[in-house]
């Protein structure tokens, strides 16, 4: 088995908030998701992309933590937009019915932004089947 070492980066620039998370998304490192998170809505953007392109594994605390966030963008009045999740994330969500609240929209041009190198990044931490009528199903592409 491989382990792939847990990194979250935050960005937000020009009213948009990127947070990129690499690794295994679980019960250690569910909390730099939720503080990463935290910090970059503290900026007040207007909407948040979670890339979950790099996550190689979830279980139900880092689930767990993508529903929390979900929550903080609400509370917040921020758009959230999720890109790059899974074919084991998307699954995840859909067995539990959340699989309609995390939508890839029409951001990956904004969300973009978010990766100059100039940003300001908020936050960074390092640490040691059935899809078909999911609308995920176009993130697993």
């Amino acid at each position: 088995m491989t382990f792939y070492p847990f990194t979250s980066q935050a960005v937000v620039r020009s009213g948009i908030a990127r947070v990129t998370l690499v690794g295994e998304l679980d019960l250690d490192t569910a909390p730099f998701v939720r503080e990463a998170v935290a910090e970059c809505l503290a900026k007040q953007p207007t909407s948040l992309c979670l890339d979950l392109t790099g996550i190689s594994f979830c279980d139900c605390a880092g689930l767990n933590a993508l529903l929390t966030v979900r929550i903080s963008a609400l509370e917040a009045a921020v758009d959230l937009y999720v890109e790059g999740a899974g074919t084991q994330v998307a699954r995840l969500l859909f067995l539990i019915g959340a699989d309609d609240i995390f939508t890839e929209g029409n951001t990956l041009a904004k969300a973009k932004v978010a990766h100059s190198p100039s940003d300001t990044v908020a936050t960074g931490h390092d640490a040691a089947g059935a899809i078909d009528q999911s609308p995920l199903r176009d993130l697993l592409a």
